[in-house]
């Protein structure tokens, strides 16, 4: 048996594989079993060995909600997975480094898999083509997950996230083709062009070219954020030093559109600079409902209302962004013209990528057969209306958008030759 992990910024899935294929593995859940785990951790201080007690997936989400204020609520950590700058997170009276964050998260991802983890003789682990991040270090990132994956005790491969998408859709293909698969998650968007021979060829895929950036759902949220929260926040406000009044600078709110560094907001050193801003600012409410946000634990539900807005305007042509919660209550309309608007450059860098991948093919689009989009992010209209004016929406297919890339995994390590295909 052969298993394959999408360990992903948003969410996490399992799969096995045997002779028969792949099958999602499902994983328990306070509200029931199901194969999408939140890639998310919750730490409270018990009494347990150590002190600190921690929770992963829903279990997390769970614990929170009933304890906002005595947990640390952490999630995409996966997004400082390449960053040098990451050293580590304060946790009540530890730190804990990237990798204790992922062997947290595996430990309590294995508890919920009823053993399946401890039987597999190979996992196949995805990950991004780039890493999400200011110029990420893949070598540090390689030497973190290595670290993280040595827990699981079995031999474990590394192959690009969207090699795994191709695999699980070659599986519903009965023609050749030369397929792109465009996998769009969390942290970074993904694409590989893969060649697919017909069923039963000696080697039915092969890898022609890749490319990613670290453009995503996380950042699509940020223009949300930016244009409906930070205002509220101080941003774009002033303060005053000595006899001028200066504009604050952005670097007060780069960690808190950061999904993975906000909750590490709630440290001493970060809330003293933040008191003195407040001291300082021209409008010190502003500054004050941002410090109540940050101390009242309110990460969790403001992600969570940036992310149901941002589904709705996937669904229709307008939306209510509604958050509550330290000190700000916000609603208002917001349309998807609008939306499009914000995340404008964010996609035109996107499909700038697209164009990298074929040329490292040595492919023009007319080239492609069929286009496999996959990840939630590929859900939002904007990606894929551009996909269809650049390949033709008769070419575009998609399906299984959050458990593709398990699957394929799964399939990847029935292969005799995993190393063809690892990264």
């Amino acid at each position: 048996m052969s298993l394959g992990l999408d360990f992903g910024t948003t969410n996490s899935v399992l799969a096995r594989a045997d002779a028969d294929g792949a099958t999602l593995v499902p994983l328990d859940g306070p509200d029931g079993a199901d194969a999408v785990f939140r890639s998310a951790l919750c730490f409270w201080q018990d009494d347990v060995p150590g002190g600190i007690a921690v929770e992963a997936g829903p279990w997390a989400i769970d614990e929170y909600l009933q304890f906002p204020e005595g947990c640390r609520f952490l999630q995409s950590f996966k997004s400082v997975a390449a960053s040098p700058s990451f050293d580590t997170a304060p946790i009540f009276t530890k730190r804990y480094r990237f990798e204790d964050l992922g062997r947290a998260f595996l430990d309590r991802l294995a508890a919920r898999a009823h053993g399946v983890l401890n039987g597999a003789r190979r996992i196949v682990v995805g990950r991004p083509i780039t890493y999400a991040g200011h110029r990420p270090d893949e070598a540090l990132a390689r030497t973190r997950y290595d670290a993280m994956f040595a827990a699981l005790g079995a031999e474990v491969a590394y192959v690009y996230e969207p090699l795994g998408a191709a695999f699980s859709h070659a599986a519903t293909l009965e023609e050749a083709a030369t397929i792109l698969v465009a996998d769009f998650g969390g942290g970074t968007s993904d694409f590989s062009v893969v060649r697919l021979e017909t069923p039963g060829s000696e080697r039915r895929a092969r890898p022609l070219g890749h490319a990613g950036i670290g453009i995503a759902g996380d950042q699509f949220d940020r223009r949300i954020l930016d244009k409906l929260v930070l205002p509220l926040l101080g941003k774009g406000g002033t303060y005053r030093s000595f006899d001028k009044v200066l504009e604050i600078p952005a670097g007060h709110f780069t960690d808190f559109t950061d999904w993975s560094r906000l909750a590490l907001m709630r440290n001493r050193k970060t809330m003293a600079e933040l008191d003195k801003l407040r001291r300082a600012a021209t409008d010190p409410a502003a500054i004050e409902r941002m410090i109540a946000v940050i101390e009242g634990e309110q990460g969790y539900p403001l992600y969570d209302a940036v992310g149901q807005v941002k589904r709705a305007l996937s669904r229709g042509d307008e939306a209510t962004f509604a958050f509550e919660g330290g000190g700000i209550a916000i609603k208002a309309q917001v349309t998807r013209d609008q939306f499009e608007q914000w995340i404008a450059d964010d996609l035109a860098r996107i499909m700038a990528t697209v164009d990298r991948a074929l040329d490292v093919a040595g492919l023009e689009p007319d080239a492609i057969d069929r286009v496999f989009l996959t990840g939630g992010t590929s859900l939002t209209p904007a990606i894929r209306r551009a996909f269809a004016d650049r390949f033709g929406e008769g070419r575009l297919a998609s399906g299984n958008e959050l458990t593709s890339v398990a699957h394929g995994l799964a399939l990847i390590g029935q292969q005799e030759d995993v190393a063809a295909w690892t990264a």
